[in-house]
């Protein structure tokens, strides 16, 4: 395995619409193992194939699993999810406004809304169908990292957006 380059918005290749899985050999299995790697040694929750100049329909997302996030995210904590070519096919009408960052993006922030909860259709790693009913800071990350397979940054449709070095003085104003 590799811990692999994680482009920047200059790179055109993360604002395409990234191309259909259908070959789910062995270059494809090496691709996931590489890409979880990477995203362990970024310390993402996800990360998409077009953030790694693969222009591929392919996600990771991993909500972390230490004693907190068990707490607070239960079965989900921890649990790898490689979806192929995921589609979202039923939504909440209600949505939550929340803070995303993204390991394309270093340092930036911004206010998103989202969908509460989502269901996502796609294939798991070996090309078989799969589904999952996803709330929360999970459906967060999944619709997340879904926009990047349509070259769609959150920056694209944040309400407001922030440098972390903006973040921290305002906190220590407020603190003062």
């Amino acid at each position: 395995m590799a811990i692999l380059e994680i482009i920047q918005p200059d790179n055109p290749i993360l604002r395409k619409k990234a191309v259909r899985v259908t070959d789910f050999g062995d270059k494809l299995q090496a691709l996931i193992d590489d890409m979880y790697e990477t995203m362990l040694s970024a310390e993402g929750v996800g990360l998409a194939a077009p953030q790694i100049a693969e222009s591929r329909r392919l996600i990771l997302v991993r909500l972390p699993d230490d004693e907190d996030s068990q707490e607070e995210y239960g079965e989900e904590a921890g649990k790898l999810y490689v979806i192929a070519n995921p589609k979202i096919i039923k939504n909440s009408h209600s949505t939550v406004s929340g803070v995303e960052g993204c390991l394309s993006l270093p340092g930036l922030f911004g206010e998103v809304e989202r969908f509460e909860s989502i269901v996502i259709t796609g294939q798991d790693r070996q090309g078989n169908a799969t589904r999952i009913k996803a709330k929360g800071w999970l459906a967060r990350v999944f619709q997340h990292e879904i926009d990047h397979l349509d070259g769609k940054l959150f920056i694209d449709i944040a309400e407001k957006v922030w440098h972390a070095d903006d973040e921290e003085e305002f906190e220590d104003s407020v603190e003062s």
